[in-house]
């Protein structure tokens, strides 16, 4: 499946525009602050119907326009097209010329995997960003647990907002409502439990070896950590039972999957910690690599890349033996610097855009050239 052409209106920088992208490997060519990230954001945006930054959707509109929408036509897909709008706050998904209305239908018709200079919060950032990520890489072959993850989600904000609102009292009336919420709290979290210890390990086994072989450090694998302790519903509840006073002092539940760490460790020690900035960046660009190889093997499908100037940051070696070990992809999506030796990465038929003041010209490698 790929991205044929992609239409865009007053998001970001962009100039607006109906661009042809039906091409295995497309470049985007230009200085820093142009357009080429808010490019990939855009493609992004037709996948997840979000920003990979992070970023709200109100920031995705051109200044001074009230909306933005972002058009993309596909091959070989389900569908020939999706289209988002973002309209005074409002957001709206059109597939093939039916709204839906929960962005996890985009799910079905697209996944990307995006390589950025924020995945290095993945490494050396919070608890909150790794579970995110490993989150993020069992959802996208996964939906059983994307739905657990957004039910117990939603008892969780409902239990926040309980425990927040009864003013750090435990009584008569708060304790039969905590009680039927920590059934389901227990019921849907011990199921992501199960489900992250399994596939935490599955990650791992895949990504010590890619890891060793890119950067010559082995024993480097991922630890599961479990908020919980406890493996039964009924020792979960009685837990949670014993922690209702703290809760409440602090208006929040205070234990529980949202609480789950991921550790990365070489034998019994912490990695990440104690690694160079070259082998963190290293290493959460090879998360990138194992995710992608972990979508493919559970689905039997190959995604769509997003590498935002990742080969700019790896010196010669290192890029190398990245590009040696890039998973395999239906389309990839490069940035790169002017400066940078994308000719050598050409193959015959990519498309190349340079970009400049958000504005993208094209050009394609000549015909019956061998490329690298």
């Amino acid at each position: 499946m790929i991205f044929k052409g992609l239409q865009v209106a007053s998001f970001r920088n962009l100039a607006d525009a109906e661009l042809d992208i039906g091409e295995k490997d497309v470049f985007l060519v230009g200085e820093n602050g142009q357009g080429k990230t808010n490019f990939l954001e855009a493609i992004y945006f037709c996948a997840y119907g979000s920003s990979f930054r992070g970023a709200r959707d109100s920031e995705l509109v051109r200044l001074g326009e009230s909306g933005c929408s972002v058009a993309a036509q596909f091959g070989g897909s389900l569908y020939e097209k999706a289209l988002i709008t973002l309209e005074k706050g409002k957001k709206t998904i059109v597939l093939d010329g039916k709204p839906v209305h929960d962005r996890k239908a985009l799910l079905s018709v697209v996944s990307c995997i995006v390589f950025c200079h924020e995945d290095m919060e993945f490494v050396a950032g919070t608890p909150e960003r790794r579970r995110w990520f490993f989150d993020q890489t069992q959802s996208l072959y996964d939906p059983v647990y994307l739905e657990d993850l957004r039910a117990y989600r939603k008892v969780l904000k409902t239990r926040n907002t309980v425990l927040k609102d009864r003013w750090g009292t435990l009584n008569h009336e708060v304790i039969p409502i905590l009680e039927a919420l920590d059934a389901q709290i227990a019921y849907y979290g011990l199921r992501l439990m199960e489900q992250r210890k399994e596939a935490a390990q599955s990650f791992s086994a895949a990504f010590r070896p890619l890891y060793e072989a890119v950067s010559g450090i082995n024993h480097v694998q991922v630890q599961y950590a479990p908020s919980w302790k406890a493996t039964t519903a009924d020792t979960v509840i009685a837990f949670l039972q014993t922690r209702w006073e703290a809760d409440l002092a602090a208006g929040a539940t205070l234990s529980g999957p949202h609480r789950d760490h991921y550790h990365f460790t070489q034998g019994e020690r912490e990695f990440a910690g104690k690694a160079s900035t070259g082998q963190r960046r290293l290493l959460a660009l090879l998360l990138r690599i194992a995710q992608a190889r972990r979508f493919s093997e559970m689905t039997g499908k190959a995604p769509i890349l997003l590498l935002d100037d990742v080969l700019l940051e790896l010196d010669g070696e290192k890029r190398r033996k990245f590009l040696q070990v890039m998973p395999e992809y239906d389309q990839a999506f490069y940035t790169f610097l002017p400066e940078e030796p994308f000719e050598g990465y050409r193959q015959t038929n990519t498309l190349v855009y340079h970009v400049a003041q958000g504005s993208l010209s094209t050009s394609k490698h000549p015909r019956g050239s061998t490329g690298t």
